[in-house]
């Protein structure tokens, strides 16, 4: 419950010569319960003499303080209430994609238990848009009002652009896939690369008819310009002996979210950033369709492996 403390303070990719193949697989008879509570709504429209009983129900997100600092917060951001109840009035979409997400994670992990997910707003707290603690999942509304909205005017853009509704099932997705996945530990930039490949990897499972773009957090031109430059993007890393380095900066430049790729020559700009994520998705992709391998099975094979079994070659 450690992640509370900090509540309470938030098929467009080439692969090989081979056409991608993401498998999708039949969840009909999967059976979950979603149960979504809009505290937001209760805390919002709670007053001196209702707010009592509210803390009773919710203990665990409302840290030791003064009432007079919870009804200031709700006077103070009634206007960010009012804003997230208009975008978030109907939710049947996103129930139905939740509810599609969480088959998809039960039918790969048969223990996964649905969590209780619990609704919020937490001015503007971008770090801790999502957060999955044991049986509850919290999700801040108001990280996902749409990139245009004046609320986030203070934000960089490559941030902004998936403060949208439409990345707010993603974004549980790859926060509950962190369950399921142990990092390898080495430091060379390849095991880099391919660990948040096997994580993009769990989303296209979980997540079989969102777009690659959605997947991770690109708008379309930016992974149209991915896709266009994968054989030069590869080129350069190979040329430059950067996948056996263990040099801290290379996360910075190509696994950071950033709003752009750091190669230090004119496409910088044009690149979107994290680049490196995506080319080891695409060494993943390509080892799970040359390989006749379970999604736990590669969850468990190093990166080296991988990387050996992937044939990964991009197409020039």
């Amino acid at each position: 419950m450690k992640k509370l403390l900090v509540l309470t303070i938030i098929l467009l990719g080439i692969v090989s010569c081979k056409k991608d193949t993401i498998k999708k697989v039949d969840v009909s008879d999967i059976k979950v319960t979603l149960s979504i509570d809009r505290f937001e709504q209760k805390f919002y429209t709670s007053n001196e003499k209702t707010l009592p009983n509210l803390k009773k129900q919710y203990p665990y997100l409302f840290p030791v303080q003064n009432d007079s600092i919870w009804l200031n917060k709700i006077k103070n951001e009634a206007e960010l209430f009012q804003k997230t109840q208009k975008v978030f009035k109907n939710t049947d979409t996103i129930k139905n994609e939740i509810t599609n997400l969480f088959k998809h994670i039960k039918y790969y992990h048969s223990s996964f238990k649905p969590p209780k997910i619990i609704t919020l707003i937490t001015n503007l707290d971008y770090e801790n848009n999502i957060i999955y603690a044991d049986s509850l999942l919290f999700v801040s509304l108001d990280m996902y009002l749409g990139k245009n909205s004046n609320v986030y005017d203070d934000f960089p853009k490559y941030l902004s652009q998936n403060f949208d509704k439409s990345q707010l099932v993603v974004d549980i997705a790859k926060a509950i896939s962190e369950r399921y996945f142990i990092p390898e530990r080495s430091r060379q930039f390849l095991n880099l690369m391919i660990n948040e490949g096997k994580k993009m990897y769990l989303l296209d499972r979980y997540l079989p008819t969102f777009s690659d773009a959605q997947k991770i957090g690109y708008t379309k031109n930016q992974l149209d310009w991915a896709v266009a430059n994968e054989s030069q993007l590869w080129k350069y890393f190979i040329e430059n002996k950067l996948l056996y380095s263990t040099d801290p900066k290379l996360f910075t430049r190509f696994i950071a979210n950033a709003p752009f790729s750091k190669f230090y020559i004119d496409i910088d700009k044009e690149s979107p950033g994290r680049i490196g994520v995506w080319l080891g998705r695409q060494i993943v992709r390509s080892y799970m369709n040359n390989n006749n391998v379970t999604l736990q099975q590669l969850l468990q094979t190093n990166a080296e492996e991988i990387f050996k079994k992937s044939k990964y070659k991009p197409k020039k």
